[in-house]
């Protein structure tokens, strides 16, 4: 059963004839989803730090924003770092569109986040937006001093498209052969995307009627590959099937029961445990995908944002 906060946001949804993603052009499906978001999101906590950023990558400077938790200050102990890739299927999403999130895992948590706003579809195809994650996350390594924070705890995290992206950064870090060494000690998945086969049966039993349907997930997945279906066995678009998971940082996977992402998810988090990776996997099975955003309306959100920080601080403990 839907849990009935859910249900009646998207009956909602429905009465009020919001258009699906899949239906608009990437350039109108951001600005929706810029501009929902005030609805279903609540207010932005103060932290005791923001800024803007940008670290080099690739295809140019990459924009971050920084964020310091509210307990900190000049005379604490240097933090512990979560780096953050946002949502919505490499396409849509900002840093704007995940703002109170990154917020509230700062406050909650205890470590300072910074979040990266990667090139995404159609612009910018696979694996654009894994080589911009993987030079913001070696740059917030390397200007660790700078920032204040501690290097030697550094975590990776991100929902949906940033948990996929997350995961990859993981299975960078750990296959790394030059350049600086990229200790990853922690790996926050909020319903992850890690197979674009699109084989599971959650894909069939909950593909329409949950916000994010099988219909957006060919158009994110088309966006972000150019079409070219032959990266969707590539382990840098569908790190489930990296030929091994041995030696990664922990995980703790959270899904949702109503989303189409729900068993590629578990088939992550046991991907791991079955390589000897320490992996926690809790579902919300009366939830959506996004849900976790979506505190304003969605009370369960709130809970699920206080289980991630809780795992996280527990995992970056000195």
């Amino acid at each position: 059963m839907l849990h009935p906060q859910t249900r009646a946001l998207l009956n909602l949804i429905e009465q009020k004839g919001f258009p699906p993603t899949h239906t608009l052009t990437p350039a109108d499906a951001r600005r929706f989803y810029r501009e929902r978001r005030a609805f279903s999101q609540p207010a932005p906590p103060p932290v005791h730090e923001v800024r803007e950023l940008a670290a080099p990558g690739p295809l140019g400077q990459i924009p971050l924003r920084f964020y310091r938790p509210a307990q900190s200050g000049p005379a604490t102990k240097a933090p512990p770092v979560l780096v953050y890739f946002h949502g919505g299927g490499w396409v849509i999403g900002d840093l704007d569109t995940h703002d109170v999130l990154c917020r509230e895992l700062a406050n909650a948590s205890g470590c300072a986040v910074v979040a990266v706003d990667y090139r995404m579809g159609p612009e910018h195809v696979f694996p654009a937006a894994v080589n911009d994650c993987f030079a913001a996350t070696c740059w917030v390594r390397d200007n660790a001093a700078a920032l204040g924070v501690d290097a030697s705890r550094l975590a990776v995290g991100g929902d949906s498209a940033g948990g996929n992206l997350a995961a990859v950064i993981s299975l960078m870090a750990r296959d790394q052969q030059t350049g600086a060494a990229l200790p990853i000690c922690f790996q926050l998945l909020i319903y992850p995307a890690t197979d674009m086969r699109q084989l599971t049966p959650s894909i069939q039993r909950n593909g329409q009627g949950y916000m994010l349907t099988q219909d957006t997930m060919n158009y994110f997945q088309g966006h972000y590959t150019g079409g070219n279906l032959a990266h969707h066995d590539d382990w840098r678009a569908s790190p489930l099937l990296a030929r091994s998971h041995a030696g990664l940082p922990p995980a703790f996977v959270l899904t949702a029961g109503f989303d189409p992402l729900r068993d590629e998810g578990l088939a992550y988090a046991q991907k791991l445990s079955d390589a000897g990776v320490t992996s926690t996997h809790i579902s919300f099975e009366r939830q959506i995908h996004g849900f976790i955003t979506m505190g304003r309306v969605i009370e369960e959100a709130n809970v699920a944002v206080r289980l991630c920080a809780a795992e996280l601080r527990a995992a970056m403990a000195a």
